[in-house]
């Protein structure tokens, strides 16, 4: 199988020098319009797509981004492998404004969001015990220390649903109760349905702000936000760059099992399921239906 390495961030960081046949393309999906077109091309012999998460120029909430879309329109070009890079706040001192974490579980907060493909008609339940790909993260992580970034290995990212950010008493709760390294708005359910695609995903979080938990940063600057933001998508770009030559062109089965998730996870008969339902399963489960 041909490697494909999905990259789903903001707008700075598909900007690769090097990207050969790039072009931007439409993808339909039977779950919506995804949230842009997607960036395809090849890079160190490795195919690759791109996709804004909010949309070139920002123009999805979090709470608004069509995470179904996105993930089954990847799916559909053959991205075998996904790196979520985005934006987080910080419960810990020593991870700072300007580092990555390579988050390796989450704690979902959010409510407004379509959380599955799956439903009446088609239950399925996959295991999430271990959210992330070690393989895929483990070479995130290679990749960002030689682009000279400081690298957190592993961290508990909290999912709210924002807009707004964190009130005072939640942030402390967040990290004083829950243990929770990381917050930010867009891992959930964007984790969770990549794990149902049968998709490798990894989380890189990169550090903007400490929250408002931090007695000398008491509240969140977006100016301050955006302007390490600006300074962080320099540094993803060469951690994307560094990739493919770690990943290889040529995919090997999962270590992990995360390409086939679905293999005991369908509960509902198949008599008594959904065909309109099942169309729509077509490119995620396709391969276990």
């Amino acid at each position: 199988m041909d490697t494909v390495i999905g990259i789903i961030g903001g707008s700075g960081v598909y900007e690769i020098d090097g990207l050969e046949e790039a072009r931007w393309q439409d993808v339909s999906s039977p779950w919506g319009t995804p949230s842009d077109q997607v960036l395809t091309g090849r890079l160190g012999g490795v195919n690759m797509a791109f996709l804004p998460r909010h949309g070139r120029g920002h123009v999805h909430a979090p709470s608004d981004v069509p995470y179904r879309a996105n993930i089954d329109a990847l799916k559909r070009l053959g991205v075998t492998d996904v790196i979520s890079v985005s934006a987080c706040g910080s419960f810990r001192e020593d991870m700072a404004p300007g580092d990555f974490v390579i988050v390796d579980q989450f704690i979902d907060r959010t409510f407004a969001r379509a959380k599955s493909f799956f439903g009446s008609g088609c239950v399925a339940h996959v295991g999430f015990a271990h959210p992330t790909c070690p393989r895929l993260s483990a070479a995130c992580t290679v990749s960002a220390r030689a682009a000279g970034v400081t690298v957190h290995e592993g961290g508990t990212y909290l999912a709210m649903e924002g807009p707004q950010f964190s009130t005072l008493a939640e942030s402390r709760m967040y990290r004083d109760q829950w243990g929770a390294d990381v917050i930010g708005m867009t891992n959930m359910p964007e984790a969770k349905l990549a794990r149902e695609a049968e998709l490798c995903y990894a989380s890189v979080a990169m550090v903007t702000d400490y929250d408002c938990w931090h007695p000398d940063h008491d509240e969140v600057d977006v100016a301050q936000v955006i302007a390490t933001l600006t300074g962080n998508g320099d540094k993803a770009r060469r951690m994307v760059a560094g990739l493919p030559a770690l990943l290889g062109a040529n995919r090997a089965p999962c270590p992990h099992g995360c390409d086939r998730a679905l293999d005991m996870a369908i509960m509902t008969a198949p008599d008594k399921r959904d065909p309109t339902l099942l169309g729509r399963l077509d490119a995620v489960a396709g391969r276990v239906l």
